[in-house]
């Protein structure tokens, strides 16, 4: 089994996915009003709870962050790519017109998995498409990261990821690529369509065959000396901005102030 720990990433297990959690452990020296209230959550939505000593808990999350809380994960069962793009023969529902994806190709820190998944929760994305090979795990540090947005994201994993990008094709998609090489700003891109956005390794970016399978190439112009930015965060500007324009929506201007009346002189 795989291990959860952290208040609010076990809170949103239990909010979202109580089934997924065989049994929760709670530090017997700890005493504070939000544990309890993990401690009926609980056992409000049938989870198993016991007391273990904070040394035993540390050991088992293997950090002193787990806050007095460590829940024990039975495998997380993952989708198919077809469960993201949909199945050939099948029209999307109308309320899911534009589909927004995103690829990892070769993500293997969890602190950036875990980021980019809570970006993900925040941004509207659809999905995330993992690979089997060179991607970091769905971990207790990655799902800490996340703040419980794990719990929320759809995850599907495949075995080759060019095969799963040509398929989303096939399924009249735009696969992006983010790459600093590229030729347009990530603002200058319409998103008002299916889109898979593709990121690339940390400080490598897409593997050559990714990158020839994209459509297009972005990328985020820089102002200072630095060439570009960590994955998750140039992730998060790219997903955010496919979000400002599928809402439709600018920047909103200031409603204009009623003249001030101005006094004369000596008044």
């Amino acid at each position: 089994m795989d291990v959860l720990y952290g208040l609010h990433p076990i809170e949103e297990a239990v909010r979202a996915n109580p089934r997924s959690l065989d049994h929760v452990l709670i530090a017997r020296e700890r005493k504070d009003e939000r544990l309890e209230r993990l401690t009926r959550q609980c056992r409000e939505a049938g989870v198993r709870v016991m007391a273990e000593a904070r040394q035993q808990l540390t050991r088992m999350a293997g950090t002193e962050t787990h806050q007095g809380a460590v829940a024990m994960v039975r495998e997380r069962r993952l989708l198919a790519l077809e469960d993201l793009i949909g199945r050939p023969g099948t029209t999307p529902a109308p309320e899911a017109r534009y589909q927004f994806l995103l690829a990892l190709d070769g993500v293997e820190d969890p602190h950036n998995l875990g980021a980019l998944l809570r970006t993900c929760d925040g941004a509207g994305v659809n999905g995330v498409v993992l690979t089997e090979r060179r991607s970091a795990p769905l971990s207790a540090v990655a799902a800490k990261t996340s703040a419980g947005a794990v719990e929320h994201v759809r995850i599907a994993r495949v075995t080759n990821l060019v095969r799963a990008l040509e398929q989303a094709k096939e399924r009249h998609f735009w696969v992006i690529g983010l790459d600093e090489r590229g030729s347009m700003d990530y603002t200058d891109f319409d998103f008002k369509a299916n889109c898979v956005l593709v990121l690339g390794r940390e400080g490598e970016g897409m593997h050559d065959l990714v990158r020839k399978t994209c459509d297009h190439l972005l990328r985020i112009p820089m102002a200072g000396r630095v060439s570009s930015l960590n994955v998750s965060v140039a992730g998060a500007v790219v997903m955010f901005e496919a979000m400002r324009q599928r809402r439709g929506t600018g920047p909103v201007p200031p409603e204009p102030k009623p003249p001030r009346k101005l006094k004369g002189l000596g008044s």
